[in-house]
């Protein structure tokens, strides 16, 4: 069976193997190609099986691929898969579950420590000399903030949810959740499910971690950002189009809310006319919290496993 990887740089930029893989079958690796229908199309050829970060399938492109047999998304995330036409096609297409929890929970909280200690601001400033200058000790030049005692809102609880809510514990913080099911096993005196408004009005910090659906498509919008108090924090390290994002930057350019930082946006690579760039306290981060070493490196394990258990009839990780 002929494999063809269409996207592999990000996943592996050299730091990891693809060598397990090529033991299974022929296998064609292009770093990156362009993703104009006609270059995907020809990168593909006549292969059975394609594995994929970011390439997208649509019904048009797949019912011009008739050989296709397999597609391995490497992400947990396939919304760029038409998934109902592959199922017409009897595509199988699978995905990669869990492999970057810890590093997600990780990022969100380095994001939140962020926003409440600018420390890449105050060592700026300490590198281009203030601190030499200071006629004291010790300066700050935004206010500094303790996350003891404060509110974490998570909206969304799968595995990255509910790694945060045990970080944001551990940091002395209260966890309020949102999510579509509510898992009592979850309750306790720190953690506490409640409904969208009463997270959005008492949290100190909003932490997305839900899936991109109808139903989560600009949840955070100009309605929902009015009710968060003016001291609080935004963050998103799970999809851009769960932002509307030109309410976010007049929310935070009038001070509606007190920042936010986004590993993630609409479009990505960020276009320049993306309204978060500039926006008053909006960290911007090029989507990385997934990008660990260790994660990818579980994420292209996971992925060749995928693969090998579809060779051998036992597919594995199967959202088709």
């Amino acid at each position: 069976m002929k494999l063809v990887v269409l996207d592999g740089y990000t996943l592996n930029p050299g730091d990891l193997s693809w060598d397990a893989l090529n033991t299974l079958t022929d296998v064609t690796i292009h770093d990156r190609i362009a993703l104009d229908q006609a270059s995907i199309l020809s990168a593909i050829g006549n292969a059975e099986a394609v594995i994929t970060s970011k390439v997208p399938f649509t019904k048009e492109l797949l019912e011009q691929l008739p050989n296709l047999k397999y597609i391995g998304v490497t992400a947990t995330g396939f919304n760029i898969i038409d998934i109902n036409a592959s199922k017409k096609q009897g595509i199988v297409v699978t995905n990669v579950p869990a492999y970057s929890t810890a590093s997600v929970a990780q990022f969100t909280m380095a994001l939140v420590l962020e926003l409440c200690h600018h420390v890449g601001d105050h060592n700026s400033a300490v590198q281009s000399g203030q601190w030499e200058t200071s006629l004291d000790f010790s300066f700050w030049n935004s206010p500094l903030i303790e996350l003891e005692g404060k509110t974490m809102g998570i909206i969304g609880f799968g595995q990255i949810g509910r790694a945060t809510a045990v970080l944001a514990q551990a940091f002395g913080m209260q966890v309020l959740v949102y999510n579509r099911t509510i898992y009592a096993e979850y309750e306790t005196e720190t953690c506490h499910f409640v409904s969208l408004d009463e997270l959005l009005e008492t949290s100190d910090v909003i932490s997305l971690h839900c899936p991109m659906t109808e139903d989560t498509a600009g949840i955070i919008n100009a309605k929902n950002l009015e009710k968060m108090k003016s001291s609080a924090f935004l963050i998103n390290t799970s999809r851009g189009g769960l932002v509307v994002e030109a309410d976010l930057a007049n929310a935070l350019n009038n001070e509606k809310i007190a920042g936010a930082a986004v590993d993630v946006v609409s479009e990505e690579p960020i276009i320049k006319e993306n309204p978060l760039l500039g926006a008053k306290n909006c960290i911007i981060t090029p989507h990385i919290a997934w990008a660990p070493l260790e994660a990818r490196s579980r994420c292209l394990q996971i992925t060749i496993a995928n693969f090998s258990a579809f060779l051998k009839g036992e597919a594995q990780n199967v959202v088709s």
